[in-house]
């Protein structure tokens, strides 16, 4: 089933606050996943990154699958039933309740953005087998307060079962100042024994020096506008402190339990963010 939204419909508020003269993460993100919900402007961005870091879509693309691998196998490896996914984007192939109800199709799950091209497509997103419940909302994970005082998150979810807490894609768009790393532990602290982490974040560790120093020289320049934040493998294994990690452990997208052989596997240089799953004891 699709439990209410507590956000207004999506033809309120979320289309009001749609600008299509700025530009959004999330709406290039679509772009490079070859949608179609997204502006000139989002595709501008897409195409001058793209310029320089030819890589990202194929970055795009195996974030996206890494997705689906991960949610499956927390509900059919790990028996998770329940997942609060923040920083969800736009619907696309292989949501998190499509993997995890093609696994257990009573998994309910919580999606959680502040992108209004979301909420209006919110509807779209709550589509849930009949056997399990879906449920958004309008929230920002720089909030964690908020998204866990919500009365429509325990609705839907019950924290006193496992959960798991997916977060894909979305951590690079905060910065140190924004404190992520104390973000993740707040929300992992509400959640019970047995929960699991889901989380992946873009690196430049893999990428070529000659294309990290263009790209910052175009961020220096003010042609390219830097909104994500790459951090290494140390900084991104801090999200996981406490927790016990799935093998393979912190790794490369493409690395993360993959369903192809090696050769047949984009060069790390092309999808250099990093993946892992890990379970709170």
């Amino acid at each position: 089933m699709t439990v209410p939204s507590t956000s207004e419909s999506p033809e309120g508020r979320g289309a009001d606050r749609i600008d299509t003269t700025v530009v959004h993460p999330a709406r290039r993100y679509n772009y490079w996943l070859g949608g179609k919900d997204n502006f000139a402007v989002d595709r501008e961005s897409g195409d001058q990154i793209a310029a320089v870091y030819p890589g990202v879509r194929t970055l795009a693309r195996e974030n996206r699958a890494f997705l689906g691998r991960a949610v499956r196998f927390l509900a059919q490896e790990a028996g998770i039933r329940q997942f609060l996914d923040i920083g969800t984007g736009i619907p696309s192939a292989d949501n998190t309740h499509e993997a995890a109800q093609s696994v257990a199709p009573g998994s309910r799950v919580v999606y959680v953005d502040n992108d209004p091209m979301v909420l209006v497509h919110a509807r779209a997103l709550l589509t849930s087998d009949p056997a399990g419940a879906t449920a958004y909302l309008d929230a920002d994970l720089r909030d964690p307060e908020k998204i866990l005082a919500d009365p429509q998150l325990h609705t839907t979810l019950d924290l006193s079962q496992p959960v798991g807490l997916v977060l894909i894609a979305v951590t690079h768009f905060l910065t140190d100042d924004d404190r992520p790393h104390e973000h993740v532990a707040r929300l992992l602290d509400a959640l019970p024994s047995g929960s699991w982490l889901t989380l992946t974040h873009f690196t430049t560790d893999h990428i070529p020096n000659q294309i990290v120093e263009r790209m910052y020289a175009e961020f220096a320049s003010g042609r390219m506008k830097q909104d994500a934040v790459p951090r290494d493998r140390a900084e991104f294994a801090r999200f996981f402190t406490g927790l016990e990690l799935a093998e393979p452990g912190i790794v490369p997208v493409t690395e993360w339990r993959p369903q192809v052989p090696p050769e047949q596997r984009p060069a790390l240089a092309d999808a250099s963010i990093y993946g892992a799953v890990a379970r709170k004891p």
